[in-house]
């Protein structure tokens, strides 16, 4: 009788355990601010979110998607940062597929942080019904691809206002260092002096970007999907990997300024063309052994025309811009993507390179033609002050100037700049808030890309 009392008891401290415990994990998950949702990973870019912890996110992630090689090459990703040796990441995925794995998000609302990196035909409205839904949209670029989709992210932003959500796109370049330091100067009178004007044929201010549609991520061949390859599903390079340089030259130029896109903005001239694909690029790229039908409209003696090379011409509040981007095939063995990048100041210039001279690493310099010692002794006095955000960085006398030397711990690559915007977003989400001049940007800078993409197509 008393073994049996006994045996009673234990299972009675043993359920009381249990359910202590239970409680426990459910107040741990609860100590959890944030919990990301990601729907249709289509883009590599929604792994890289993932590719660290965050201290506010809850390790269990909610996944919507139709079944496919998408949403497995997301998948495997996942599970390679969760195995590898060096700083495993513990992300937990809790996947559900199927035709209505949208209206299924927005019933199920699982989370509160919906991480959006696919394809960008699909992407504005699944932005405008995440937000009019009362969730937060964490979005790769671009978030607009046409005219069409320019209004409806438009009517985005006020809904996100409206319902008190953060509309915010994911922005990596701001944080190469060499793009931030190259703001930094910029703000410096003594070294820089005044942003000029310039004139079309010489504007004051070049962002140029060369890509490869074949490269490695995290040290594997990337596999594209077959719609990267088509406009109307990624957009053209004119509204996709120009809407960083658009940002870099707002950001960088006007600083904390917000910007009227009906006002501070004029396009002047635009031009658009295709980079040729041969059939065994396309296979070792996808994977796929033919073009699909949506391509066929894009295909010339079996060559694939992708119209992913854009330029566009025009004046941010006076100031004359150019951006342009180029896509090519695969990089030279040894090298990679690239960025050209010059701010035109009245005392000097600052100047981004990434060529052989520079081993194909981002390298900036202060190129002028002031030789003075006045002038080096201001610009030595003025550096400091730089030196004191980013301990380490020193200056390195050439004949045209200065080369900023910059120690390897600030050069953290691409794939780190993920979770640099991931946390700056999460910033603002405590916060309640972005800062007064993200919105009125991001809405200018779509308004740039798209209006330049509509322009070029007329041309035509």
């Amino acid at each position: 009788m008393k073994g049996k009392l006994f045996m009673m008891a234990l299972t009675g401290v043993l359920a009381l355990n249990q359910g202590c415990n239970q409680k426990n994990e459910e107040e741990k998950k609860s100590d959890k601010p944030l919990s990301l949702v990601v729907v249709e990973p289509g883009h590599f870019h929604a792994a890289l979110v993932q590719k660290s912890m965050y201290a506010d996110v809850d390790s269990v992630v909610h996944v919507y998607a139709t079944q496919g090689p998408d949403v497995k090459a997301y998948l495997d990703k996942i599970e390679k940062y969760d195995t590898r040796t060096e700083d495993p990441t513990h992300w937990k995925e809790d996947v559900y597929m199927g035709p209505d794995f949208f209206d299924k998000m927005i019933s199920e609302k699982k989370g509160n942080v919906v991480v959006l990196a696919g394809n960008n035909q699909k992407k504005t409205d699944f932005i405008k019904k995440s937000v009019d839904a009362g969730l937060n949209v964490f979005a790769d670029k671009p978030m607009a691809i046409d005219i069409e989709g320019f209004d409806k992210l438009k009517e985005a932003f006020a809904s996100a206002e409206k319902n008190k959500v953060l509309l915010y796109d994911i922005m990596t370049e701001r944080y190469e260092i060499t793009n931030a330091l190259q703001r930094e100067l910029a703000l410096l009178p003594d070294i820089f002096g005044e942003l000029q004007k310039g004139t079309p044929t010489n504007p004051a201010v070049v962002k140029e970007s060369v890509h490869h549609f074949f490269k490695y991520v995290s040290g594997e061949p990337l596999v594209r999907p077959t719609w990267f390859f088509d406009v109307n599903q990624q957009g053209e390079g004119m509204v996709d990997v120009t809407t960083h340089l658009v940002d870099l030259v707002q950001w960088s130029c006007f600083p904390n300024v917000s910007l009227d896109y009906n006002n501070d903005i004029k396009l002047l001239s635009t031009k658009r063309s295709a980079t040729k694909i041969t059939p065994s690029q396309f296979k070792l790229v996808t994977k796929s052994e033919t073009y699909p039908e949506f391509l066929k409209k894009d295909v010339k003696d079996s060559t694939l025309n992708v119209y992913s090379n854009g330029e566009l011409n025009y004046t941010l509040k006076g100031v004359h811009a150019k951006v342009s981007v180029i896509w090519n095939f695969q990089a030279p063995e040894g090298t990679g993507d690239t960025h050209y990048s010059i701010m035109k100041g009245s005392k000097a210039n600052l100047i981004v390179r990434q060529g052989k001279e520079q081993k194909y690493k981002p390298v900036l310099y202060i190129e002028t033609t002031n030789k003075s010692k006045t002038y080096e002794d201001a610009v030595a006095a003025s550096f400091r002050s730089v030196q004191g955000k980013y301990p380490g960085i020193e200056l390195k006398k050439n004949p045209a100037g200065w080369e900023i030397s910059i120690p390897a711990k600030y050069d953290t690559g691409h794939e780190s700049h993920f979770a640099q915007v991931a946390n700056k977003y999460m910033e603002y989400l405590k916060a309640g808030k972005l800062p007064e001049w993200e919105v009125p940007n991001m809405i200018a800078k779509y308004y740039t890309t798209t209006t330049a993409l509509k322009m070029a197509k007329e041309k035509k």
